[in-house]
């Protein structure tokens, strides 16, 4: 699965526009932002939100920055050092860019300020050196795009619907992306594997729908604090392959679903729910509970340099212990989200609690590709090994109807390298593989 890759704290956009700042307002604006993670770093979490302006300091208490910040060494490893401070504009806000360097991963500090330099913005995301090389644009590749909305009302979640041109109908495939809050392209630091898919797959004469997951789009409907599974990804999968269905130029009889990681996790899941599904195409599909995933993926990444440090072995008991914790859950237990892996609350886990994605894929009579790398460390060679040797019907090793492959040198992301991989490898600019499109174009079009 793909787990939180970095931690977003919070995005605030604002109506009002603030001036550019002077020589004097960046420095002040500078001071303020050292001040807030000279504080983080030291724990004093109410002094870190004294120049926060209303909207941030009812959206972070102290608590949470507490939970977000602790949580970074867990998932990127000790802390290497803060990078020099430089002044941007983001969305018309003036903002101060603070690179934090981590042993497996550096992150970008941003915060903005209002005219009155007051704080109103805080937010993490991957360190971004470059951007990442087109797969294709719709300006040079034969197919177009169009901005599209998932639902009837204002609850809508927004989306891509990636046309070859040409009449039609075309078979059509939607997209979902792994856990996390993920936009509709997946963005991970300056890649996007979900653009190059839905790129590439349009050059196969296939259509491609992607949109934001609801818990980027709409995260004010997870405020509550408690929401599974059904909340944040089926239902509005649900939804929009019934929409594709019903788009002009779409061979409704082949919708197909593409999922990566959780996505491909509950493809399955998915397409027992509908049964118009033309076939599922499962791109590194997890193969067992995610709580033990995520101690074995703590565990793999703290020992890449062949040590484990006191805190990393404190940070994966941590993990280990919140895991046994969510096996323990019983229906109507609602412990605190961060006394579970991730921050992710009771009800999510109890919704996958017994959920097999293997055992759900052998009851579908749909044809499945299933692909996975080699490379991959958040779903392994054990994972993948799994779906290989499921009896796809009985008396027979494997179905017509399933196709499985693995490619030597790619990682979760489908993206090629060599050697072990490591988390900053995702902060490299790449795209996924050729080889891994033209498979899954080939398949689609011989259904």
């Amino acid at each position: 699965m793909t787990l939180p890759r970095f931690v977003c704290v919070v995005t605030l956009c604002l109506a009002g526009f603030a001036g550019m700042a002077t020589a004097q307002d960046y420095a002040e604006q500078q001071r303020k932002a050292a001040a807030l993670l000279d504080a983080l770093d030291a724990g004093h979490y109410e002094a870190a939100r004294a120049d926060f302006d209303a909207v941030v300091g009812e959206a972070l208490p102290a608590d949470r920055l507490r939970q977000v910040w602790e949580s970074l060494p867990q998932q990127l490893g000790p802390t290497l050092q803060r990078g020099a401070a430089h002044p941007e504009r983001i969305n018309g806000l003036s903002a101060v860019v603070t690179p934090l360097h981590y042993r497996l991963a550096s992150l970008d500090a941003l915060v903005t300020f209002d005219g009155d330099d007051r704080i109103n913005g805080f937010r993490l995301v991957p360190g971004q050196p470059t951007q990442p090389p087109p797969a294709a644009t719709p300006e040079n590749a034969p197919f177009s795009e169009r901005e599209v909305s998932i639902g009837p009302d204002i609850s809508g979640i927004p989306g891509t619907l990636t046309l070859p041109r040409g009449a039609g109908p075309f078979p059509a495939v939607l997209l979902l992306a792994g856990s996390g809050p993920n936009d509709r392209d997946e963005t991970i630091g300056p890649n996007k594997p979900l653009r190059d898919i839905a790129y590439g797959l349009a050059t196969h004469n296939i259509a491609v729908l992607r949109y934001d997951k609801r818990s980027h789009a709409r995260p004010q409907d997870f405020a509550t604090g408690d929401y599974t599974v059904e909340d944040e990804v089926i239902r509005d999968a649900l939804a929009a392959a019934k929409w594709l269905r019903q788009s002009k130029g779409i061979d409704r009889r082949r919708v197909f679903v593409l999922g990566h990681s959780l996505g491909a996790m509950l493809a399955p899941r998915i397409a027992a729910q509908d049964k118009r599904i033309a076939g599922l195409i499962l791109l590194a599909p997890p193969a067992r509970p995610l709580e033990d995933a995520i101690v074995d993926q703590m565990t793999y990444l703290a020992g890449i340099d062949g040590t484990f440090a006191s805190d990393e072995r404190a940070a994966i008991d941590a993990v280990r212990e919140q895991s046994e914790r969510v096996r323990a859950l019983q229906e109507g237990d609602a412990p605190a989200a961060d006394t579970l892996p991730l921050n992710i609350p009771a009800a999510y886990w109890l919704d996958l609690r017994g959920y097999d994605p293997v055992a759900a894929a052998l009851k579908l009579t749909v044809p499945m590709l299933v692909l996975h790398g080699a490379r991959d460390y958040q779903v392994t060679a054990a994972e993948f090994a799994r779906w290989q040797q499921a009896q796809w019907l009985p008396g027979s090793d494997a179905s017509p109807r399933v196709t499985v492959k693995q490619y030597p040198r790619l990682n979760h992301l489908f993206m090629a390298g060599d050697g072990p991989s490591i988390p900053t490898e995702y902060a490299q600019p790449g795209n996924v593989d050729p080889a891994v499109i033209a498979d899954i174009g080939n398949w689609i079009n011989a259904q």
